[in-house]
């Protein structure tokens, strides 16, 4: 069990959250959501001890292990892959480091060889006989063949490193476990993974994620980060949407029916204080109406953007066709492939990490030189792109209003550009903010913007709910899923590729899938055939 006391939170001034006391109990699994910003991280490193707390205290059940996905990616990069995951049990692994050191010695003293006499009992206790086993089935479930375990931390990039240390975490079984995004650069298998054995985890799990799939698979609570405190909510992500609307509904209803009843009564009282022979009734609905309040709704720090794409022309029948392309670099990525692509399908591309999505969607979109084959457009196609990644597009130099003008149309004034920022979000201040400054879902927002003002007739994203927040990834699902054209997308976004896809293009080991159908349909179809 861990719990909060009247936590407070304060940067200068401004207060992140006030007198926040909640309960984590076992056995349930917590989804920590909020809008970016309104403090879900720092309320966990207060969780963890990493930050102390303007006011209030946390407690920690007694005996309580707890463990925390770590953020710093090269703390561990003098060691192995293999041992890294280890240290996620700390009295195992000294006990571990103590045996191999005993056992590199060719003569013992005697102290030493006492040492050895008691050193294998507790180490088998401990669980150091199936340490290896353990490690190895956490590393193959998140990517790793057998031949990197004795790689070093150095050689894995930044995804691969935080998979790693995910693997530590859950290597230490710990009471409380504290996930801060698990599912960054994990591909849709690896999320699947971890969502089962969370499922299983019998401890106190509390997680901040953007991931609609993977909140509504594992929590079995939302904790809502907004209006400076933290309500619990019973229920996964979806029944926290749904609860959260009724509950604002019904404090709507009993505004109006405070409202009506305050008229009915100003209107007696009016009508009738001068009248002696009404004038104790009168008097009595004064003190009626003195006591009557209509409670006012508190300002949410969840806002979304309003996405739309409305095409500037005409899509006509002939969108894309690819013929016998390839592409390879040290390797093949893939070969021989061809297709064609017609108006209002949503093509999903989808496969493990590092196997080539990308390549192929800027192959297919002809943002990439390909090796054999062809690719064409029909004379009709314009082509949005949402690249995943944007430092060539992006003038660190300028400021969001001034990029974002350069692809607004020559009639429009600075009114107009403010008015469109300010519904993605970059109202007042921000919009003056230099693109070099932006984090990375206003990075995000800010090509969406370039996107909606430019009216493509196709449009081609690749990994666009990459950090944007759950608001603004509802909103940019809600404005593709209003699109009239033809969609190309690479996402490991469950529910956005379930919600947006008729046809699926999976990269594989062995080739390119392409399946005529969306993704639950594809995905009843392979557990069909194993």
């Amino acid at each position: 069990m861990i719990a909060t006391a009247n936590i407070t939170m304060r940067f200068g001034r401004t207060a992140l959250f006030e007198d926040v006391s909640v309960k984590f109990t076992p056995g349930n699994r917590y989804g920590l959501i909020g809008a970016n910003g309104s403090g879900k991280t720092t309320f966990m490193k207060i969780l963890t001890g990493q930050l102390d707390q303007s006011e209030g205290h946390v407690s920690i059940g007694t005996n309580c292990t707890l463990g925390y996905l770590r953020q710093d990616h090269s703390a561990f990069d003098e060691h192995t892959i293999i041992d890294t995951v280890y240290m996620g049990n700390p009295k195992l692994w000294k006990l571990h480091c103590e045996r191999e050191h005993l056992y590199t010695h060719d003569e013992l003293t005697d102290e030493e060889q006492e040492r050895c006499s008691h050193i294998e009992e507790e180490f088998g206790e401990a669980g150091g006989y199936t340490m290896e086993t353990e490690a190895a089935t956490l590393l193959a479930g998140l990517g790793f063949s057998n031949d990197l375990f004795e790689c070093d931390m150095t050689t894995l990039q930044g995804g691969f490193k935080l998979r790693v240390l995910l693997a530590q975490v859950l290597f230490g079984n710990p009471d409380i476990l504290l996930l801060d995004e698990p599912t960054n650069h994990l591909d849709m298998a690896s999320i699947e993974w971890l969502v089962e054995l969370l499922k299983r985890y019998e401890g106190t799990l509390i997680t901040i994620s953007h991931d609609r799939f993977f909140l509504n698979q594992v929590c079995t609570h939302i904790a809502d980060l907004d209006f400076h405190e933290i309500r619990i909510f019973t229920g996964n992500y979806d029944d926290f949407t749904i609860a959260s609307l009724e509950a604002r509904e019904l404090q709507s209803k009993a505004n109006k029916r405070v409202e009506k009843q305050v008229n009915d009564l100003k209107a007696f009282i009016s009508r009738f204080s001068s009248n002696a022979s009404k004038s104790k009734q009168a008097t009595s609905r004064k003190k009626t109406l003195d006591k009557l309040e209509i409670k006012a709704f508190k300002a949410s720090s969840r806002v979304s953007p309003f996405i739309r794409f409305s095409p500037k022309m005409r899509l006509g029948d002939k969108v894309l066709e690819a013929t016998s392309v390839s592409k390879a670099y040290d390797e093949t990525v893939f070969s021989d492939f061809s297709c064609t692509i017609g108006p209002n399908e949503r093509v999903a591309i989808i496969g493990k990490n590092g196997i080539g999505k990308t390549t192929l969607l800027n192959v297919l979109c002809d943002q990439l030189k390909r090796d054999t084959g062809s690719v064409k457009f029909g004379e009709t196609v314009s082509l949005g792109m949402f690249p995943q990644d944007a430092s060539d597009l992006l003038n660190p130099a300028l400021t969001a209003l001034d990029w974002l003008a350069q692809f607004a149309g020559p009639d429009s004034s600075e009114v107009e550009l403010r008015s469109f920022m300010g519904k993605m979000l970059f109202s007042g201040e921000n919009s003056m903010k230099k693109v070099g400054v932006l984090s990375g879902g206003e990075r995000s927002r800010l090509i969406i913007s370039k996107m909606m003002m430019e009216g493509g007739n196709v449009m081609a994203l690749d990994e666009p709910t990459n950090h944007l927040d759950l608001e603004s990834i509802e909103a940019l699902n809600f404005g593709l899923s209003l699109f009239p054209n033809t969609l190309i997308f690479v996402s490991h976004d469950h529910r956005f590729i379930a919600t947006l896809a008729t046809r699926i293009f999976e990269i594989t080991d062995t080739g390119i899938v392409d399946y005529p159908g969306t993704l639950d349909e594809y995905e009843a179809r392979k557990r069909a055939e194993s």
